[in-house]
């Protein structure tokens, strides 16, 4: 049985982007980007709402054919590449090959499904798929970063409360922390 992780980077008032859309804020050093290389590495399937798939998707797999990325950057990049994709979606009629497309309507039960089926992380990205799947989710990852943004989208959703227990914590030398919470069974 799988386990749904949500992890994302966010400012440390907790907006993943700032109030004109801008993720800017967010990049990774080269410490941080160990550690996220070692997340995917440990990922089973992706799983992303549209938004973030046209994120994630062009840049790291050109990334994954290059040969002057740095070799953090193309360590991800190979990662994300070979690891299955599910992007949900209304609005895309044709996804790339590494990619699944399902429907929006059709996030939970699939999310469900996958998680019975799939052994290891199924690691969401996108605060509003995350939205969507939040009874599933087993476990959140933070890396909070030190500024503020001001506004912008949240990294939890509005209006929803669930106990949480701390299972990890690091600090790195830029000031981020990154926590990893599990939900209080």
């Amino acid at each position: 049985m799988g386990r749904i992780v949500y992890s994302m980077f966010a400012s440390l008032d907790g907006f993943v982007e700032d109030a004109d859309g801008g993720i800017g804020f967010s990049a990774p050093d080269e410490e941080l980007h160990r550690l996220a290389n070692e997340q995917a590495r440990q990922t089973a399937v992706f799983l992303f709402g549209r938004r973030m798939f046209e994120v994630m998707e062009e840049p790291w797999t050109v990334a994954a054919r290059r040969d002057d990325v740095p070799e953090v950057e193309a360590e991800f990049a190979r990662a994300y590449v070979d690891t299955p994709r599910v992007v949900f979606s209304d609005t895309l009629e044709r996804v790339p090959e590494g990619v699944r497309l399902v429907r929006s309507a059709d996030a939970v039960a699939e999310a469900e499904r996958l998680k019975e089926t799939t052994d290891g992380i199924l690691s969401v990205g996108g605060p509003g798929l995350a939205a969507s799947l939040f009874p599933l989710i087993d476990e959140f990852r933070l890396f909070v970063l030190p500024v503020l943004v001001g506004g912008g989208k949240p990294f939890f959703p509005q209006g929803r409360s669930l106990p949480l227990v701390l299972t990890d914590d690091r600090r790195f030398a830029s000031g981020t922390m990154y926590l990893r919470y599990e939900r209080r069974r």
